[in-house]
């Protein structure tokens, strides 16, 4: 992490431009969110992100197809989610993943990163 930077302001860097990034790709954010950075980890919850046509589809019993579309876009953009961690963090992202949960409607974007630099000299 960069020492220029508090774990708090490092944290709030990432759930900040996640939150942003969910909201401009599915056209609504979540209602709220939380990030934690554990060593190598950086794991954010989303809380109530669905747009009204995924709650629809919830609703009707097709929850899979929500989680299949989510999943699916997610990969399409992974080179965004993990540009907000390694910006946030100065460090790389060397796994990403991202699930939902329909119930509790929940989303998590997991980020491995890679081993930090060894300082210089």
């Amino acid at each position: 992490m960069d020492s220029d930077r508090s774990v708090g302001e490092v944290l709030a860097a990432i759930t900040d431009g996640l939150v942003a990034l969910h909201a401009r790709s599915y056209g609504k954010g979540p209602t709220s969110a939380k990030t934690y950075y554990m060593g190598d980890a950086v794991a954010t919850f989303l809380w109530d992100g669905f747009t009204t046509v995924e709650e629809t589809l919830i609703a009707s019993g097709r929850g899979e197809t929500v989680a299949l579309l989510r999943r699916s876009a997610q990969a399409a953009m992974e080179e965004e989610f993990t540009a907000v961690v390694e910006e946030a963090t100065g460090r790389r992202v060397i796994a990403f993943f991202s699930q939902v949960n329909l119930d509790p409607k929940i989303a998590v974007d997991i980020f491995l990163l890679a081993p930090p630099a060894a300082p210089p000299g």
